[in-house]
């Protein structure tokens, strides 16, 4: 466990979630948050490596969902499949900066709750990748190509169980509760973005209700969780309530920009995935208010998709049509620009607390949300 004037620690796990993101700020010449990320990575290196331990443990502890043994491992095996590939790890360490604004260290509690909120997110992604026929995750063809269907929802439902037992380990009541009406904001986000699928109807509305339960609301229990333990008080709670928010649409926005702009290399999924699902993202309904003939060929791309499902993409000549009308609309550089002011209203939210290293390093981490190319 680190403290707050901590500046060294260990290799390994810190390195694969901090330093490609300190990496891409030098390259894009983000100089000062490049070195801040440094520190950061360097100060948070203890708890950051036995997070990650947390994190793969869970798929090690050998309980199953159903009383056939053979399924139930193929769940716990599917889970560790997905929890192997290098992520963000961007939520936990929300939770433990949280927890360090009120001065508490990664103990066992905090540590749990850290966990329980990386469960939650990739027992969605397990789900989302079934429902949306995903086929490439962090690089990897997805666990349900993989394992089948099946064996991906059952092994999201497993991430999910463990994650509130997590939580409800800890013993705060009303985090069980928010943790419950989350996952309860989630499901109702992705249903209306289900019911929303393939008609390529433009409605920011729409869009920003799906992010907020998507997203956002992850986030926002991720910052309250974290300072809920700490026993930080309630206005604080409101206020770092009001940051995850922020962060969680500045970080969706991101997502969207590097569907358009990415190289699938490093994100680690096909240009247009979205759009090869059927969504319209942000820069794509930006671009479609200005450009009256992109909708006709997103659905053109649609439809050769459905005549060739075993494709599985976009043809390229349309894909690249489409992305030359995207790009001229400035729809890409505006959704960049709702994302930065997305991520300064978590800052400014944040700067209304005392000054502290725990609230600086969650300044750089929100900085770097909109900088990152992954």
């Amino acid at each position: 466990m680190t403290s707050e004037t901590s500046t060294s620690g260990s290799s390994g796990a810190p390195d694969a979630v901090l330093a490609p993101l300190e990496a891409v700020t030098r390259r894009v010449g983000h100089g000062n948050l490049a070195e801040r990320l440094n520190a950061l990575r360097s100060w948070l290196a203890d708890d950051l490596g036995e997070l990650e331990r947390a994190i793969q443990a869970t798929t090690d502890i050998g309980e199953t969902l159903t009383e056939d043994a053979e399924y139930g491992e193929l769940a716990v095996k599917t889970a560790r499949y997905l929890l192997a590939r290098p992520g963000k790890r961007i939520r936990p360490i929300v939770v433990t900066l949280g927890a360090r604004l009120g001065g508490r260290g990664l103990d066992r509690e905090v540590r749990d709750l850290a966990t329980a909120c990386e469960l939650v997110h990739n027992a969605t992604l397990l789900h989302d990748d079934v429902i949306d026929e995903g086929t490439e995750r962090r690089g990897a063809p997805t666990a349900r190509v993989v394992f089948g269907n099946s064996a991906s929802v059952l092994a999201g439902d497993h991430l999910l169980i463990h994650a509130l037992q997590l939580v409800e380990g800890v013993g705060y009541r009303r985090l069980l509760s928010s943790m419950l009406e989350t996952i309860g904001e989630m499901v109702t986000a992705e249903a209306v973005q289900l019911e929303q699928r393939g008609r390529l109807n433009p409605d920011r509305d729409v869009y920003l209700r799906v992010a907020q339960g998507k997203t956002a609301g992850l986030f926002r229990w991720g910052f309250v969780a974290g300072a809920t333990a700490a026993g930080l008080d309630g206005d604080t709670l409101a206020t770092l309530g009001r940051c995850g928010n922020a962060l969680g649409i500045a970080f969706q926005l991101m997502d969207d920009v590097l569907d358009v702009t990415g190289d699938p290399a490093v994100t680690g999924k096909d240009v247009l995935a979205d759009l090869r699902e059927g969504k319209l993202t942000w820069p794509f309904i930006l671009a479609s208010e200005v450009d009256s003939g992109l909708l006709p060929l997103m659905r053109d791309s649609l439809l050769a998709i459905e005549r060739d499902p075993g494709g599985g993409h976009t043809p390229g000549e349309l894909a690249l049509r489409i992305l030359e009308r995207v790009r001229a609309t400035n729809a890409v550089a505006e959704t960049r620009a709702f994302a930065a002011a997305q991520a300064e209203l978590a800052v400014k939210a944040l700067r209304t607390l005392p000054d502290s290293v725990s609230r600086r390093a969650l300044e750089a981490v929100i900085e770097s949300a909109v900088s990152r190319t992954a």
